[in-house]
């Protein structure tokens, strides 16, 4: 007898040797893909503005 968790897992394995990907399976990593899309970008920004920091007191001091 197969269970509904074993449908489940069966579908699951069939679709991603298919490369198909379930809607909340797909949504869930569009949605990690943009946070770490945001954190990457937060942290060039802080970079740059680390860069800029940097170069102003070195004017400031000569």
């Amino acid at each position: 007898m197969v269970t509904k968790r074993g449908k489940q897992a069966s579908r699951k394995a069939a679709a991603r040797k298919s490369g198909f990907l379930e809607v909340p399976e797909k949504e869930k990593l569009k949605r990690e893909l943009a946070r770490k899309e945001k954190a990457l970008a937060e942290a060039a920004a802080l970079l740059i503005l680390q860069k800029k920091f940097r170069a102003f007191w070195e004017d400031e001091v000569k």
